[in-house]
C-alpha cells in the first residue's frame, strides 16, 4: 500500500486525504497541538494522526496549511528527515510565493528530501471526485505521478520550482481579488446607501459575476483570515516595484477585516447576505 501523508487537515487537507484513501493509499496526517475538531475531522476522512518521525517514513509528503506556516512546517519536517536518514519526497501545495517557494526548498539543503513545487486550484476532493487540480513543477523524475495514480488531478507544468507557485499567485489574485473587490464596494454601497441599485444593476449588466459573488461572499467569511496571508505573498510576488502590489497590501487588510468581523459575531458579513439576497 502506498503511504502519502498529509500535514494540515482543514477543508482541503482532509478532503485531499479522503481521496487518496478511498483509492487505496495510507494516509497518516501530522496533527500535533490542533483542536478536538481537526483531530476528528482527519479521522473521520481515513487519516490515521502520527508523530512527525512517522510522516518521514512516508513515500511522499503534501503539506497544505496556512501559508504563515508553509516554512516552518518544511522546518520540521527536514528535522525529522535530518535523524531518519530516509528519502522522502515533499510537495509544498501551499498559496505562497514563488520566493517563499525557494525558501521552502532551502530548508532541506543537507537533507534526505526532495522538494517539489505545487499549487492547488479548486475546491476540496471528496472520496468520489478529485475535484482540485494540483499542479507541480520542478519534478523532472515524475515523482508525483503516485498522487494520479491514488485519485489526484495531477497537472504537471515543466518549468522550476517557483512555478506552480506563480500560478497560483495569479489565479488566486483574480479569484479572491474578484471577491474582494465585490466586498469592498457592496460594503461601501450599504454605507452609502446605494446598494438597493448596485445590487439591481449586477444582476441586469454583470450577471454571470452577480451569481458567483452570491456564493462566493459567503464562502469566503470562514476563509478570510487564511485569505490575509495569501494577499500578502502576491503583493510580494507582485514586487515593490509593480504598483500593483498595493493593491493586495489593501486586499489583506480588507480581508483581516472581514476575518475580524466574524469573531465580533458578523455584522458586516449580516448586511452584504442581506443585499446579495435581493
Amino acid at each position: 500500500m502506498q503511504v502519502i501523508a498529509v500535514i494540515g487537515a482543514g477543508a482541503m487537507g482532509s478532503g485531499v486525504g479522503s481521496r487518496l484513501a478511498a483509492c487505496g493509499a495510507r494516509v497518516p496526517t501530522y496533527i500535533e497541538g490542533r483542536s478536538e475538531e481537526t483531530k476528528a475531522r482527519a479521522r473521520a476522512a481515513g487519516m490515521e494522526p502520527v508523530g512527525m518521525d512517522a510522516i518521514v517514513t512516508a513515500d511522499i509528503v503534501l503539506s497544505i496549511v496556512p501559508p504563515s506556516q508553509a516554512v516552518a512546517v518544511a522546518g520540521q519536517v527536514a528535522d525529522a528527515a535530518r535523524k531518519s536518514g530516509r528519502p522522502v519526497v515533499f510537495v509544498d501545495c501551499n498559496a505562497i510565493s514563488p520566493e517563499t517557494m525557494k525558501d521552502v526548498a532551502a530548508v532541506f539543503a543537507n537533507s534526505p528530501v526532495e522538494a517539489l513545487d505545487g499549487s492547488i486550484i479548486g475546491g476540496p476532493p471528496k472520496p468520489t471526485d478529485a475535484s482540485a487540480r494540483f499542479y507541480i513543477s520542478g519534478d523532472p523524475q515524475n515523482r508525483s505521478a503516485v498522487l494520479g495514480e491514488h485519485g489526484l488531478l495531477v497537472r504537471r507544468i515543466d518549468g522550476p520550482i517557483g512555478a506552480a507557485s506563480a500560478l497560483k499567485m495569479c489565479y488566486g489574485g483574480i479569484n479572491k481579488g474578484l471577491t474582494g473587490l465585490a466586498t469592498a464596494m457592496m460594503l461601501a454601497a450599504i454605507r452609502s446607501g446605494a446598494d438597493d441599485s448596485l445590487k439591481r444593476e449586477l444582476a441586469e449588466s454583470l450577471p454571470d459575476l452577480d451569481r458567483k459573488f452570491a456564493h462566493a461572499l459567503p464562502d469566503m467569511y470562514p476563509k478570510a483570515y487564511r485569505w490575509v496571508a495569501e494577499m500578502e505573498e502576491i503583493a510580494a510576488f507582485l514586487g515593490d516595484d509593480d504598483p500593483a502590489s498595493l493593491i493586495y497590501r489593501g486586499m489583506a487588510g480588507l480581508y483581516k477585516k472581514m476575518a475580524d468581523d466574524r469573531d465580533a459575531g458578523g455584522d458586516l458579513a449580516g448586511k452584504l447576505d442581506g443585499l446579495l439576497a435581493k
